[in-house]
């Protein structure tokens, strides 16, 4: 038995023995009793991938609850050298003492005593990464798209749910303030049903998901070739598919994976339907012609409600530019009495069903009323932040509460990977096959013409 196990063994005897009459007297059952002794022990976090994801967003997160939660960072994985190398020189700094620098995750996951990691490695490695995880009993913060195939993001949904442990997907929507009190009004028939949403993702960024002078550099020999490919067909290699992932499929989905993964799963957080049940898109390389088999422009068009009414249901349409950003990011909601503006945060009666068309008809004026959501979410206490943006320093916290209670119930759990999962499959298949996208719920497969989705 190891010391840590021996000290919680410890505590418990002694809360059982004392403190613990005085929590029953407080009404707290004896359930939590572990949850609390459990709040005295330093939980160990591996780093999965030194990422810029990881540095740039995910670590000034930790950092900033690291003391309060007592939480640690005892060792990172890269099987890239110079990624391995920095993330070793950096965290220690950050912590203020040595960080183990581990060649892969077999020896990450031979540490003792490590109790959770932070995933955030290529795209289509994250449900691989996920699995490994969780059958080695480590808590997961695992960054999207969670799965592009159905085949991991099954195995991986299956192998959480098995599990029990603490998971949460980066969809960091899910902890935004603003967000969740439009959740609520949605949620409590106050907007009536959405009739359709309209959401958009532009840029104009030559650079975006390009790393030419890190491409000159690497070598084959600087990194586990073999390793990264995991769950893909076996492929020579490539120094621009281990860099620049996001721009080859199926490596990743691009778009689909990267921008319209985050957008959708609030529609299914506002709506409670866990999926599409079509999808139809279409696009191109247009713009930036350097290689690259993913889409620099984008539109999908997805129907959804429920898989046994298609009398009832609402339209939601995406689209994305790579080569000229007029637009920006939009999240436009729709129904019958007005709209809710994301990008904006408010509810407002702009289209809604005014007195003189519904008298015309029969009918009375139905119009929403105009709120703000950022007062809204301002009433309610959110965390400070000093680093990384608000929602992801917010979606971070919340996940090492829940890892420091042990309660699933994180804001992005499991199930919100699965469905966001499903949708963006449904985009790439439509995209990749020029047709139709439906969902097999007997199958829990995407299909097109009659037949499975597959690499």
């Amino acid at each position: 038995m190891t010391d840590k196990k021996n000290r919680r063994e410890f505590l418990k005897l002694s809360m059982m023995g004392g403190a613990g009459i005085a929590l029953s007297a407080m009404g707290m059952p004896a359930s939590s009793y572990g949850r609390i002794i459990g709040a005295n022990d330093r939980v160990n976090v591996g780093v999965v991938g030194f990422s810029d994801r990881f540095r740039q967003a995910l670590m000034p997160c930790f950092l900033n609850h690291k003391d309060k939660l007592n939480f640690d960072i005892v060792a990172v994985s890269d099987i890239w050298n110079r990624r391995r190398e920095e993330g070793q020189k950096t965290l220690s700094k950050k912590m203020g003492h040595s960080v183990k620098a581990c060649v892969n995750n077999d020896e990450l996951y031979r540490i003792k005593d490590l109790d959770a990691v932070m995933i955030a490695t290529a795209d289509f490695q994250h449900a691989f990464h996920t699995i490994e995880a969780v059958k080695n009993k480590k808590d997961v913060y695992c960054e999207k798209p969670f799965a592009e195939t159905m085949e991991d993001a099954r195995n991986a949904l299956k192998a959480v749910k098995e599990s029990g442990k603490v998971f949460q997907v980066g969809t960091q929507r899910r902890s935004g303030a603003t967000y969740h009190e439009a959740a609520k009004f949605v949620q409590a028939g106050k907007f009536g049903p959405i009739t359709m949403v309209e959401m958009t993702w532009n840029v104009n960024q030559p650079g975006r998901w390009r790393r030419p002078e890190l491409v000159k550099d690497i070598r084959e020999s600087d990194v586990d070739w073999n390793r990264f490919l995991c769950s893909r067909p076996k492929d020579n290699w490539d120094p621009r598919k281990y860099l620049e992932y996001r721009l080859f499929w199926p490596y990743s989905s691009g778009i689909f994976g990267q921008w319209m993964t985050h957008q959708i799963d609030t529609v299914h957080w506002f709506s409670g339907l866990k999926h599409p049940r079509s999808a139809v898109a279409n696009g191109g390389i247009y713009q930036w012609k350097d290689g690259r088999t993913n889409a620099d422009t984008l539109t999908a068009v997805f129907d959804y409600g429920p898989s046994n009414d298609p009398s009832t249901g609402f339209q939601v349409v995406y689209s994305s530019r790579f080569h000229n950003s007029a637009g920006g990011t939009k999240e436009l909601y729709f129904s019958n009495g007005g709209m809710i503006d994301m990008s904006t945060n408010k509810i407002s009666p702009t289209g809604g069903l005014r007195e003189n068309e519904a008298k015309a008809m029969g009918m009375k004026a139905n119009l929403l009323p105009s709120m703000d959501l950022s007062a809204e979410a301002a009433k309610v206490e959110t965390s400070a932040n000093t680093g990384g943006d608000e929602t992801t320093d917010a979606h971070v916290r919340n996940w090492m509460e829940c890892v420091r209670k042990q309660d699933v119930k994180t804001n992005a759990p499991i199930e919100a990977a699965y469905s966001h999962s499903i949708a963006l499959i449904m985009g790439t298949a439509a995209y990749r096959s020029g047709m139709k996208a439906t969902f097999d719920e007997e199958k829990q497969d995407v299909m097109v013409g009659g037949k499975v989705f597959t690499l």
